[in-house]
């Protein structure tokens, strides 16, 4: 290029970029690369929370359809059809009383199943219990006695293991023979009601019991105020009624292989050593002794009815403390133990 072009054309053949150009183009790179990063990131937060969420409500409907299942399935039967003759067994485990495993309609079912199922020899009911409710007690050993008297061929045997006592002999009684262990406790041949007085208490703190009722004696052993002796003799002759109504019982169930004592009906608990030399076992042996030896059909059958999954979940969850410890404290039940 001639001198001339350059003059005429000043910066041509200068290809350099002013330098604060350059900076500010490099500067709108860099925040266009921001904006990139960040847009990107908030879809990938999007999704992932999109994906969490999905996950929770799914979570969400598997529990409530599991809780819908097990409320709809409140009783779950051990038994499963079987062929060949066997034993049936009915397990009745803790306290006897409508809200729990050993409750009337349970076992009353348990038993009806048994005793209609051909295949099933005799009928063992194995014990573990201190009592409980005499109603409830009183049930099952109206039962059995039916069922017995409408399957005269098909015999029970109740089996103490390690505790049967009070509502439970109650319902071991009914059973054709009573079969324990030397060291079973068996007996207890009673009725208790208890609770508690808090008026002194209640002295202490300053509170005021306000108790307004239709009907003189509606508030009944209240444990808010002082005891009322005649209150006191009324409740003493109920709780002599039941536990007469119990020795009644046991005499029919036992006969005259009861001995005489007069401590067997006095509440005192006994070793199945004792218990059968009172008479109130017959013989000392295991739920699987008596199938193989007695009934002569070692395969035992388990026809218990047990409680819901759900119910099981809450017991060992501790949800019903509160409510008993309340119960304990507030009610005055009769009890056979």
């Amino acid at each position: 290029m001639s001198d001339w072009d350059r003059d005429k054309n000043p910066g041509w053949g200068d290809q350099s970029v002013p330098s604060s150009s350059v900076a500010q183009q490099s500067e709108s790179g860099r925040d266009w690369r921001l904006i990139e990063k960040l847009v990107l990131s908030s879809q990938a937060e999007q999704r992932k929370s999109r994906r969490w969420g999905i996950f929770f409500k799914s979570l969400t409907f598997i529990y409530l359809f599991v809780i819908l299942f097990l409320l709809y399935a409140p009783v779950q039967s051990g038994f499963e059809k079987v062929g060949g003759e066997h034993t049936a067994l009915i397990q009745i485990n803790g306290p006897i009383a409508a809200d729990e495993e050993a409750n009337a309609d349970s076992v009353v079912t348990a038993l009806r199943e048994a005793f209609d199922e051909p295949e099933a020899k005799a009928v063992v009911l194995r014990i573990n219990s201190p009592g409980g409710s005499p109603v409830q007690s009183g049930y099952i050993n109206d039962e059995i006695e039916r069922l017995r008297a409408e399957h005269p061929d098909k015999k029970v045997y109740a089996v103490i293991s390690d505790i049967g006592a009070s509502g439970a002999y109650y319902i071991a009684a009914a059973a054709d023979e009573i079969y324990a262990d030397k060291a079973s406790l068996v007996g207890s041949i009673g009725v208790v009601a208890g609770g508690f007085g808090f008026t002194g208490l209640m002295d202490k703190l300053g509170v005021e019991r306000r108790l307004y009722t239709s009907g003189e004696n509606k508030a009944f052993l209240d444990p808010f105020t002082p005891e009322n002796d005649k209150e006191v003799a009324f409740w003493q002759d109920v709780l002599d009624t039941t536990h007469q109504q119990f020795i009644e019982q046991v005499k029919e169930g036992r006969g005259d292989r009861l001995k005489d004592d007069s401590r067997l009906f006095s509440g005192l608990v006994w070793t199945g050593e004792q218990a059968l030399d009172l008479g109130l076992i017959d013989g000392l042996g295991s739920s699987s002794y008596v199938a193989r030896e007695v009934v002569g059909a070692e395969e035992l059958v388990d026809y218990s009815r047990r409680p819901s999954q759900l119910k099981q979940l809450i017991d060992q969850l501790g949800v019903s403390l509160g409510s008993g410890v309340a119960s304990e404290l507030l009610q005055s039940r009769v009890e056979l133990r």
